[in-house]
């Protein structure tokens, strides 16, 4: 593996974030095996004095790689995460959420997966989600060829999007991340896909993912539902899917969104997560 390849991590810190949760993702992602050189983090708004603080003791601690840009309102996600692949210095980024935590050979395992599959675009791989109180263990694979990603595209996004590392060209190419609440990363790799661009998952877990039913709960109901509805018609408009495929995959969608949320969190343990 060249170990001249330089590695931008893109995270996105807003003040609802838990400063205990940041540090412990900013630990992971400093720790990793295969040092990164850079860490943009895009301030998303207003942050709470503790989170000022930890990003200050970050800056201290290593001056040359965290990099920091401030909006002063916040721009939610999309264009957070537009921005700073904008400021983004190297060509691979990795994506990292600000309340999980990174295996500590995850960057070293994705950039020699893109130095020997320089036809690849974007590359993710499995979680595996816990929660605080301890009752959560569980695995989340994704699927890995590019066939087998175009169609689980039609009903599901087909990337950890806290566990992805893409070259930066290519997802400037696509118009970059867009304003789609929720849904930024499945739209891009809509995208990405209906244009050609190759995607992959590697087996392995790289990411200790945060979780919890609350999260599941609020990703739910008739607004949640009208935004995926935007999602399923954009997807078809790009060929990802015939009229049948459309036709299904919006009820379903409907199915699982418009459910109870005791149904909603058992077929989130039982079915999803499988």
């Amino acid at each position: 593996m060249e170990a001249n390849t330089k590695v931008s991590v893109l995270m996105s810190v807003y003040i609802k974030e838990k400063p205990e949760y940041f540090k412990a993702a900013m630990d992971s992602v400093l720790a990793q095996t295969y040092p990164v050189s850079e860490v943009m983090l895009i301030q998303d708004g207003p942050l709470t004095e503790e989170l000022y603080e930890l990003i200050e003791y970050y800056r201290s601690m290593a001056p040359q790689v965290i990099r920091t840009f401030a909006f002063e309102q916040n721009q939610q996600l999309g264009r957070a995460l537009a921005k700073g692949v904008e400021l983004c210095s190297n060509e691979l980024v990795a994506r990292m959420d600000t309340d999980d935590i990174a295996m500590p050979e995850r960057i070293e395992k994705q950039v020699a997966y893109m130095q020997m599959h320089p036809e690849v675009h974007v590359l993710g791989g499995a979680i595996r989600e816990f929660n605080d109180e301890g009752t959560t263990d569980r695995v989340k694979y994704m699927p890995q060829t590019q066939e087998e990603i175009l169609n689980y595209v039609k009903n599901r996004n087909p990337l950890n999007h806290m566990t992805v590392m893409f070259r930066r060209s290519a997802i400037l190419e696509v118009g970059n991340y867009q304003h789609f609440p929720y849904l930024e990363d499945y739209s891009l790799w809509s995208r990405m896909l209906s244009k050609g661009y190759q995607i992959r998952n590697i087996e392995d877990v790289i990411v200790r993912a945060r979780t919890s039913m609350a999260l599941v709960r609020r990703r739910s109901g008739w607004k949640y539902f009208k935004d995926f509805a935007k999602l399923r018609k954009f997807q078809h408009e790009l060929g990802l899917t015939t009229v049948l495929e459309y036709m299904i995959s919006m009820a379903g969608t409907f199915v699982v969104l418009m459910q109870p949320g005791f149904v909603k969190e058992l077929a989130y343990k039982k079915v999803l997560r499988k």
